[in-house]
């Protein structure tokens, strides 16, 4: 197959400690009336406010909207909408974790095309641009400030659903790691492991036949070589940093480069998309509420071992990019490193083993696995096809521990 690449990225990335310091010369090129989207407990933060404070002195008008929840229910985007008609916001900008980005998103897409957010579920739904909005992350996880997705809580849905549109890509993306010190150890580590996981689903998605129209057909197009490269530096920079930022929020360089992976990871798979890991987390998510983060890493080993013989060479190179020594090793042994390298580094901080761990019960698995199949648009970005017998396999896998079940399989097919 011919090179091929593409990405979707903001107009402007800037990262680097300090760098909040930017936002007030982007918003004033932007808007004069901007409609601020965090939640309640960044509201109150002493740093928050001189971020706010720097809008002011541009002539930038700013109203805020703290009522940003975890997992993002709809009543929640209705009223940041509400505020941001009533104050006439040309320009939001979203300061916060995943769930503030993505509210902040959604927000601008409504206030620019009405309608509800219902009216937008899927791929290619939203019709233009949306207001101007600036991404302003304070975790190393989503990687929102730079993708084309926002996720959100419908009560009438059994799971979450996704808005993906090029669209929905921030104007511009501050990623400042001084934001990120606060972050208690729970959330870096959920959040960390998140995004090595955006960083590795990415690496290992089909790869497509690039068609000339592929980029309009799919929002997220599946593994090319550019999201490759920036999937491979994310992995590079996580796997150095996350146990370092969960052992030691103070350890400036760990924070640097977990952000650095983490918005990294946002760009590899905003472009190439994730897999399997998500679709099961989403039932599972729903069933448990337990943080999107930890299911999608407790999935992350068996999804690798169930994918393992149509990604083999992908997952060797992982392990490169992790720093493990494989010289000598054949293709199965990279690849098994490499699953017990990423399993190792999420038992270090925490991650449980199995779904069973996060409260799922053994009657809810053929439910899980309907779920999971539904999620069309991560489907069909697995590298090895999905139907329901096979997903059926792997939640069963994920939620007994049987990963050297999987291995075995793995084995036993190549060896035939």
């Amino acid at each position: 197959m011919s090179l091929f690449g593409t990405l979707r990225t903001p107009r402007n990335l800037v990262f680097g400690v300090g760098q909040r310091r930017a936002l007030a010369s982007y918003a004033a090129g932007l808007g004069k009336h901007a409609l601020v989207v965090t939640d309640e407990r960044l509201a109150a933060n002493s740093e928050f406010k001189q971020i706010i404070d720097t809008l002011s002195q541009v002539g930038v008008k700013t109203k805020i909207f703290d009522g940003t929840i975890a997992e993002l229910p709809l009543e929640c985007i209705a009223r940041g909408v509400e505020l941001g008609k009533a104050s006439g916001a040309d320009l939001v900008v979203g300061i916060g974790g995943g769930s503030c980005i993505d509210a902040a998103k959604v927000i601008a897409l409504l206030l620019a095309h009405d309608g509800r957010a219902q009216d937008y579920y899927g791929e290619f739904k939203v019709p233009g641009p949306v207001l101007p909005l600036i991404a302003l992350p304070t975790t190393s996880g989503t990687g929102s400030e730079v993708t084309p997705v926002a996720v959100i809580t419908d009560p009438d849905r059994a799971v979450k659903v996704g808005i993906a549109s090029p669209h929905l890509i921030s104007h511009t993306a501050i990623c400042d790691p001084e934001l990120t010190y606060s972050c208690p150890p729970s959330l870096t580590a959920v959040s960390g492991a998140d995004a090595l996981t955006h960083a590795i689903e990415a690496y290992t998605t089909v790869r497509r036949e690039p068609t000339g129209t592929i980029v309009h057909e799919h929002v997220f197009l599946g593994k090319n070589v550019l999201s490759d490269n920036y999937a491979l530096m994310a992995i590079a920079h996580i796997s150095a940093s996350l146990k370092q930022a969960y052992d030691n929020g103070n350890d400036a360089v760990a924070r640097e480069r977990l952000m650095l992976g983490a918005t990294t990871a946002g760009l590899a798979f905003g472009t190439a998309g994730t897999a399997a890991a998500h679709a099961v987390q989403y039932p599972v998510g729903a069933m448990t509420h337990t943080p999107h983060g930890m299911g999608v890493a407790v999935m992350m080993p068996y999804v690798m071992e169930f994918n393992r013989n149509h990604c083999e060479a992908e997952l060797g190179e992982i392990g490169v990019a992790m720093g493990l020594d494989l010289a000598g090793a054949s293709a199965f042994e990279r690849a098994s490193a490499t699953i017990d390298a990423v399993d190792d580094l999420f038992a270090s901080i925490g991650i449980p083993k199995t779904i069973a761990d996060l409260g799922v019960v053994a009657d809810h698995l053929p439910l899980v696995a309907e779920q999971a199949m539904g999620s069309a648009r991560l489907i069909k970005n697995n590298p090895r096809p999905l139907d329901m017998a096979t997903m059926a396999v792997l939640v069963e896998a994920a939620f007994s521990g049987g990963r050297s079940r999987l291995r075995a399989m793995a084995s036993d097919r190549k060896a035939n």
